[in-house]
């Protein structure tokens, strides 16, 4: 059988480096079974086409044929992969640029936040994989997915095991600050991190959480310049930017990224405010020096909404 692969967001981004986790177990599922897998050309016939599209902003490909298998929420499809496809180890070769293993130990996730697909995609927390089924024997690099790794007991003996191993880490969702105590700090504080310790800031009640955070983080000898904190941004640009500046009051050596809300839940598109006040206020690093309404105000910006 001749099997195609097709990863929407590399329509847009050519050189994308990050992996699709479930092309890679697809491809290595049809590899398996003999039949040869490669990347879809729209000038090729193919018994099987697969695509998938992680964000919903990602255009979709026109040239594709009906019959394509397509999933992935942003096609707004939350099916899981058949489980003979899911059991198996990723096929990392069609990512050759990628030189880390990514997974879940944790699925789910047991809050509601009204901005957030996972609950609806998929369900509560619960176990998902031992990290020792996720490594890969020729990197000690691994990328986890999970969303919410601490709410789970699980979770957090997974990290456990891990900062007692060679593995270097990323917990690429961000953790929820909330639930960070002093046991947890001292696991975090033995792990090795890739590159920073992520955590998120959605809404104005976290802030606290933080000052505890840095509190123990200085305690257990943690750097606070490798916190990244990912900082939703929605409607409300007075909170954005009241979290961003007492964020940055905490610790001006944290890394802020702020994130511009889009959500297939809600049919939520962020408007041109919230576009800039995410990709010129905050990555522009004019928030370390001025406030968002100053902002606006030196560009002759129009603060408020038509």
């Amino acid at each position: 059988m001749r099997v195609a692969i097709h990863d929407a967001e590399r329509d847009r981004m050519p050189h994308k480096i990050f992996p699709n986790l479930a092309l890679m177990k697809i491809s290595a599922y049809h590899k398996k079974r003999g039949d040869s897998v490669e990347w879809w050309d729209k000038a090729k016939t193919y018994d099987k086409i697969y695509s998938s599209k992680v964000f919903a902003f990602t255009p979709a490909n026109p040239h594709l044929p009906d019959d394509t298998i397509k999933g992935g929420t942003g096609y707004g499809l939350y099916e899981k992969l058949p489980s003979n496809i899911d059991i198996c180890h990723p096929d990392y070769s069609i990512y050759p640029a990628c030189d880390y293993a990514v997974g879940f130990l944790t699925r789910g996730c047991p809050n509601s936040c009204p901005w957030c697909i996972v609950p609806t995609k998929e369900g509560n927390i619960r176990p998902s994989a031992n990290w020792k089924m996720i490594v890969r024997p020729d990197t000690e690099k691994l990328v986890l997915l999970d969303n919410n790794i601490l709410a789970c007991e699980y979770g957090i003996r997974q990290l456990a095991e891990l900062s007692e191993t060679v593995c270097k880490l990323d917990l690429n969702q961000g953790m929820d600050v909330t639930l960070i105590t002093e046991d947890i700090v001292a696991i975090l504080a033995k792990i090795k991190w890739i590159r920073y310790i992520r955590f998120s800031c959605d809404t104005d009640n976290k802030l606290p959480y933080f000052k505890r955070m840095s509190e123990l983080f200085k305690k257990y000898g943690i750097s606070l310049s490798r916190v990244f904190i990912y900082v939703l941004v929605r409607d409300n640009l007075d909170s954005a930017d009241f979290r961003v500046q007492e964020l940055h009051k905490i610790c001006k050596s944290f890394n802020i990224y702020a994130q511009a809300e889009r959500s297939l839940k809600s049919g939520t598109v962020p408007d041109k405010l919230q576009l800039e006040f995410a990709q010129r206020f905050v990555y522009g690093r004019s928030y370390k020096k001025e406030t968002w309404l100053q902002y606006c105000n030196r560009l002759n910006l129009n603060y408020e909404r038509n």
